[in-house]
């Protein structure tokens, strides 16, 4: 893990507050899909973004919770994660100017990773492709509330 993501997941760690509203945190979780995409490529693109993030940040994620017949369910992100929707020019834009900001955090669904069968072939497209030709179909961005806001403020939930 970096010593940017360790640094974040401390901030997470301190700032869990089991209790408090989603809206009370000081960290937003977003994710951001291209509609157009259609329901099965969101809802992967989604899937997957939500994985990765739980992976590099697990303190985003709450402990097991055990309901009233002793059944216990796995945590879940104690922060929330909004979904919106954005075209793919936005999405590329949102994520220029999310990779400015610091303290934030990245992870992105492009068109690479939809389209490969495996992950060196992912791995081998996306390298073979600059910044500026990259196709996203999603991106996941996690951060201090008022960074987050103002990257995706005015965007529509999915629906």
């Amino acid at each position: 893990m970096s010593t940017e993501h360790q640094e974040m997941n401390a901030v997470l760690a301190a700032d869990i507050q089991a209790g408090a509203s989603t809206r009370s945190a000081k960290l937003k979780w977003v994710i951001v899909a291209d509609p157009s995409r259609g329901p099965g490529l969101v809802a992967n693109a989604t899937a997957c973004l939500g994985a990765a993030a739980a992976a590099v940040l697990p303190d985003l994620i709450g402990g097991e919770v055990e309901d009233a017949s002793g059944h216990v369910h796995a945590g879940l992100p104690w922060s929330g994660c909004s979904i919106l929707a954005a075209d793919a020019g936005k999405l590329h834009e949102i994520r220029a100017k999310a990779a400015t900001k610091e303290g934030v955090f990245i992870a992105d669904m492009t068109k690479h990773a939809q389209a490969s069968r495996s992950y060196e072939e992912y791995r081998a497209g996306l390298g073979e492709t600059g910044e500026g030709d990259l196709e996203y179909y999603a991106i996941g961005l996690i951060g201090p509330r008022n960074k987050i806001a103002k990257l995706v403020g005015g965007l529509p939930l999915l629906s």
